[in-house]
């Protein structure tokens, strides 16, 4: 029994992960709470971690009563296989989801990648990655005559180019 990432259709992952452990599966489907505004009120509420995707534990060749599920778009797979998720990676999500620590979802940029900005006054502008964390740095240049330029900008406003 390994550890699957499942592909839900929009919104779905709760009723994905309700039918999944109706089957019997263990499932495992991490949330951050996040203030849902109304016209008439807020209310905080838990969103996926992961928009889109719940992780599941079951035998690789029993697939079908996962895919049978209503919401489920596919099992994650590469080259035509489904790709299984390391043990240890499922638990170090797990455990920092039960700890009392802050977190927020970021997107998997390496450094050196090529970022677009996507919110606040550099929106649009594309720059060269070159440190993580909460405040990535963005290093802009102008190639003909070899100058840059680099700025701090909050990690979750950049996107891979």
């Amino acid at each position: 029994m390994r550890w699957y990432a499942v592909w839900t259709r929009s919104r779905h992952e709760q009723v994905v992960r309700e039918q999944l452990e109706r089957k019997g599966l263990e499932t495992f489907l991490p949330t951050i709470p996040r203030w849902s505004r109304w016209k008439d009120r807020k209310k905080k509420i838990e969103w996926p971690l992961f928009p889109g995707y719940c992780f599941v534990r079951f035998d690789g060749h029993d697939r079908l009563p996962i895919l049978k599920c209503s919401g489920v778009v596919t099992i994650v797979s590469f080259d035509g296989d489904i790709a299984p998720i390391p043990e240890r990676e499922i638990e170090g999500i797990r455990r920092l989801v039960e700890s009392d620590l802050q977190y927020d979802p970021c997107p998997l940029i390496a450094e050196g990648t090529f970022v677009e900005v996507i919110h606040g006054p550099l929106k649009s502008v594309v720059g060269r990655l070159v440190r993580k964390g909460t405040h990535a740095r963005l290093v802009l240049s102008v190639d003909l005559i070899g100058q840059a330029v680099s700025v701090e900008v909050d990690a979750a406003d950049v996107k891979a180019y």
